[in-house]
């Protein structure tokens, strides 16, 4: 048996599959732990796999590697990866991110390695790009980038038919870039002001508008002006950020996940593609953004892909 870990900043989703063609079993989630000492998340997925395997009748010990696919940025800790992500981590930004702890990192691979024989530990951009190559959208491309719109934003890159990973594995932290000159005051956990993910990222959007993800675009859809300003706003971000990888890596497609995206995608998905179109054909022609092919099982399957 294997093990599928999906890291958020909101939640952790462990999953139980016997192979890469096997349907996945035994999904547990909860919110992710950012209270208590700095191994937390690594100790709530220890749990979580004991209770899917309790649940599913299946000995722990049959199982023989774990894949993880996990908001980043990684810092190596003795060629370990630990998480220091902004959405969970409290002390890189300090106090005025309001997370309840003071966290630089958590620790992640090193607890699971104790247990584990194979441990694969991904920045989740770069496992659902996986993913969406294996199984999505992404099929046959191999100039092509996954984008999540969620709790945060990330990014997993190919070119050339190779994924990009970069010196600690953080290839694709497209959503810490700076795409508008801003003057907000909007603070990110990695302690940036204005960069897209303070804008436009699933956590920040009620404390920059008073209203969650969900009534903002709801709002917005039914026409409301001031909702209609907002998201405007927030696709020019998020659009730019867009032109920039494919004018940069000169991509054929970009696939787009997310709970932000996901749940609105009706909604957004035009107003991203205005932001590309017409915008430099030569390099702009012809590039497709897409949901999703896996939709919001995108997470669970990233980590499935990391496991061959």
């Amino acid at each position: 048996m294997r093990v599928c870990v999906d890291i958020g900043g909101t939640k952790v989703a462990v999953s139980l599959s016997a192979d890469s063609e096997s349907p996945l079993i035994g999904r547990r989630t909860e919110p992710t732990a950012k209270t208590g000492n700095n191994d937390a998340v690594a100790l709530q997925i220890l749990r979580l796999i004991d209770e899917a395997c309790a649940e599913q009748r299946v000995d722990p010990q049959s199982i023989d590697c774990v894949g993880v696919s996990t908001c980043g940025p990684f810092e190596l800790n003795g060629g370990m990866v630990e998480l220091a992500t902004p959405n969970i981590c409290g002390g890189i930004a300090g106090p005025a991110r309001g997370l309840p702890n003071q966290w630089r990192t958590a620790i992640v691979e090193a607890p699971l390695t104790q247990r584990f024989a194979r441990v694969r530990v991904e920045n989740d951009g770069v496992a659902a790009l996986e993913a969406e190559r294996r199984w999505g959208a992404l099929q046959g491309m191999d100039h092509c980038a996954y984008v999540t719109w969620s709790t945060g934003v990330g990014v997993g890159l190919c070119v050339d038919g190779r994924i990009l990973r970069g010196k600690n594995g953080n290839a694709g932290h497209a959503g810490h870039s700076f795409v508008v000159d801003d003057a907000s005051g909007a603070l990110c956990g990695c302690g940036n002001i204005g960069d897209v993910e303070a804008l436009i990222a699933g956590n920040s959007m009620a404390r920059r508008f008073g209203q969650s993800p969900a009534d903002l675009f709801v709002a917005a859809a039914a026409g409301e002006p001031h909702a209609l300003s907002i998201t405007d706003a927030l696709c020019r971000v998020m659009g730019r950020m867009l032109y920039n990888l494919i004018a940069t890596l000169d991509l054929q497609r970009i696939s787009l996940g997310g709970s932000v995206f996901w749940h609105n995608r009706d909604f957004l998905l035009p107003r991203l593609q205005s932001q590309i179109d017409g915008q430099l054909p030569p390099l702009t022609r012809g590039v497709a953004l897409v949901p999703a092919g896996l939709g919001d099982r995108v997470g669970d399957y990233a980590a499935l892909a990391l496991l061959d």
